[in-house]
């Protein structure tokens, strides 16, 4: 259930059918299907871009994925027609009436006002969970399927949705999001886990041009002229400011996932080894580079996000 009411931030997941393992290795077969998974990461940060929907954290694993997400319709608010037709078309080619209108043919006042009226919805779908994971799950399994060569459900259901109404509950779905490989035992450490949004933080290697690419070869993103949005940064939760961003420092929140991950659970096959150093240790991480990294954080890594950055990337 979705209550934008009661709180934007909502823990989203999706399995593979069967909870089979369409997006790892095929362990009957030996078939390697890893490339899926940053199908799904580049799918999931360019639809961000066009929604108005931001990511707080994301893990994509072998046959399900975790997405910890934030609504903000005001963020169409003062987008003009043009940028929400410009939005949604590089999705969908849209009715005969619009494509007519963008190609610049002059309309009777009746039909530009039905062309306004559209308009209106998509402005309302872009902040809407449900076609945001429409837009993610169906090319997937349409390149999955054209991929396997067969037909069939790929993904188990629509999604399981779960709301987060406070930020303890916003903080211990990230943690938990951002920690799932390490409890699988497939990474021995956060910095580690590949297909995660604490890895892309940590190192930004998203490459933008490549995934608007990949997506366009199998006949979406029509025309993507959005710019990346990151990730949601971390604010200052003892800030008088209204918070826009992650009510936590992202310094305690690294703590927070390396101390949460040494925690040894009965039920998951994995934990962060007590041997280990703290993770700024591991990280190398001097108070010195820290400050200027979370002082100065837009002026370091503005346009770097499709290429690895040297600095730590905070937010």
């Amino acid at each position: 259930m979705i209550s934008l009411a009661d709180t934007p931030y909502y823990h989203i997941t999706s399995r593979c059918v069967r909870r089979a393992f369409l997006c790892g290795v095929d362990h009957h077969s030996g078939n390697s299907y890893e490339h899926r998974r940053q199908w799904i990461v580049d799918r999931i940060r360019l639809l961000s871009s066009l929604f108005a929907i931001d990511i707080c954290a994301y893990a994509v694993m072998s046959n399900h994925y975790h997405l910890a997400l934030k609504v903000c319709p005001e963020q169409l608010e003062s987008l003009s027609e043009d940028d929400i037709m410009d939005r949604w078309c590089a999705l969908f080619k849209g009715p005969l009436l619009v494509q007519n209108y963008r190609s610049g043919e002059d309309l009777k006042p009746f039909e530009r006002a039905a062309v306004s009226d559209i308009i209106e919805v998509w402005r309302k779908r872009l902040s809407s969970i449900s076609w945001f994971m429409r837009c993610l799950n169906q090319p997937i399994a349409r390149q999955a399927n054209k991929e396997d060569g067969c037909t069939g459900k790929f993904w188990e259901s629509r999604f399981n949705s779960q709301a987060l109404k406070s930020e303890e509950a916003l903080l211990s779905s990230m943690v938990y999001v951002d920690l799932n490989p390490v409890r699988a035992d497939i990474a021995e450490t956060p910095e580690a886990s590949e297909y995660t949004s604490i890895r892309e933080r940590l190192r930004a290697e998203f490459d933008q041009e490549s995934a608007i690419e990949e997506q366009t070869a199998c006949g979406d993103m029509l025309d993507f002229r959005s710019p990346l949005k990151p990730l949601l940064h971390f604010g200052n939760h003892n800030s008088a400011k209204p918070q826009t961003g992650i009510p936590f420092d992202f310094r305690d929140y690294l703590e927070l996932v390396d101390w949460t991950g040494r925690i040894i659970r009965s039920d998951k096959r994995g934990h962060i080894e007590n041997s280990l150093p703290p993770i700024l240790t591991r990280l190398q991480i001097s108070p010195e580079q820290w400050r200027i990294n979370s002082t100065q954080f837009e002026a370091i890594h503005r346009g770097r996000f499709n290429r690895e950055i040297p600095q730590l990337n905070t937010g």
